[in-house]
C-alpha cells in the first residue's frame, strides 16, 4: 500500500504485518521509502501516549517519517498493549518481540542487520530506553543506536514533573499514567528499570543515544538526568534543549521555528549515526 501524507507531499510504502508474541499476534506497520536503499537502517519506532493511549498509526506524524523519506530507513511501528489492557511488563515485552522479529527478518525487510535502531517519543521514548536495557541484558539482539525523545522514564516526581501545569502533559496526567502502568508499584523506588529506565543503576554497554526536550515540560529533568547517567557510564549521548514550549511541541506545532530546528537537528544526528553506529548481532 502506498500512502501520501497530507500536507507533506510525501509517499511511503506501507505494509501491515502480524508479529508473534507468545501465542498471540501483534499488529504492526512497516514503512519503506518509494526508493529503497540497499542495507537500509532498520528502526523500531515506538509511539507515545503515556503508556495508556496511542496507536501504531501515530508513526505517520512522528520524526520517523523523515528517517524513511530522507535516509531510506525501514521503520517498524508495533501496536503494543496499552496499560489499560495490560500493565507493565506487557508493553516492553511486546516491543522486545518486535525487535527480535526485525532481527529475524532483516533480509525480507531489506535491513542492514548491524544497524538495528530504536526510537520513540514520550512513553515511546521510555520504552526505547527500557528496550535497550532489556536487549543488552538478554543478549539476543544488539541495538546500534537509540533515540528516546523527551522520554517518560521516571515514575517518581522530579524537579520538572512535580507541580507542572503545562498543557498537553502535566503532573496530574503523569501520575495517572504511571498508576495505570505500574499499579501498586507506582511510588516504588525499587521498580524494575525495564519499567522506568531512571531506576537503572548500570547503563554501561548501551547504544549511543540522541534526544531533545524543552524546558517547561514534565520530562525535562529526567531527560537531562538520563543523558548525564549515560555519559557517566561511558555511553555517547547528545541532547538538544529548547526553551519554554510544551510536551511534544515538534509534533503538535511542526511549523514553529523550534520544531523545524528540532527536526533538522534530529536528522543531523541520525545521519551521523548511519555513518558511525554499528552493532554486530549475536
Amino acid at each position: 500500500m502506498n500512502i501520501r501524507l497530507s500536507g507533506r507531499g510525501l509517499k511511503l510504502k506501507t505494509q501491515h504485518v502480524q508479529i508473534p508474541v507468545g501465542a498471540r499476534k501483534m499488529p504492526a506497520l512497516v514503512l519503506r521509502s518509494q526508493r529503497p536503499r540497499p542495507d537500509a537502517p532498520g528502526v523500531l519506532w515506538i509511539h507515545g501516549g503515556g503508556y495508556l493511549t496511542g496507536m501504531k498509526e501515530m508513526v505517520f506524524m512522528s520524526r520517523a517519517v523523515d528517517l524513511v523519506v530522507r535516509f531510506g530507513a525501514v521503520v517498524v511501528s508495533p501496536e503494543y498493549r496499552l496499560s489499560w489492557q495490560a500493565p507493565y511488563p506487557a508493553a516492553p515485552h511486546d516491543c522486545y518481540a518486535a525487535l527480535l522479529w526485525m532481527r529475524n527478518h532483516t533480509t525480507e525487510l531489506g535491513v542492514n542487520p548491524v544497524q538495528l535502531m530504536v526510537g520513540g517519543e514520550s512513553a515511546g521514548g521510555g520504552l526505547t530506553a527500557a528496550l535497550c536495557l532489556l536487549a543488552r541484558d538478554c543478549g539476543q539482539v544488539n541495538v546500534s543506536y537509540q533515540m528516546p525523545l523527551y522520554p517518560m522514564i521516571d515514575n517518581l516526581d522530579t524537579a520538572s514533573s512535580a507541580n507542572n501545569h503545562n498543557k498537553i502533559w502535566n503532573t496530574q496526567r503523569n501520575h495517572l499514567a504511571w498508576k495505570l502502568y505500574l499499579r501498586e508499584d507506582v511510588k516504588s523506588s525499587q521498580v524494575s528499570p525495564y519499567a522506568a529506565a531512571a531506576r537503572a543503576t548500570n547503563l554501561a554497554g548501551l547504544p549511543p543515544a540522541y534526544t531533545f526536550v524543552c524546558t517547561d515540560e514534565p520530562f525535562y529533568a529526567e531527560t537531562l538526568a538520563f543523558v548525564e547517567a549515560l555519559r557517566s557510564a561511558g555511553v555517547s549521548a547528545d541532547v538538544d534543549v529548547y526553551q519554554g514550549l510544551y510536551h511534544a511541541f515538534d509534533i503538535l506545532e511542526p511549523s514553529l521555528p523550534e520544531s523545524q530546528l528540532a527536526r533538522e537537528r534530529f536528522c543531523e544526528h541520525f545521519a551521523r549515526a548511519c555513518e558511525t553506529c554499528f552493532a554486530l548481532q549475536p
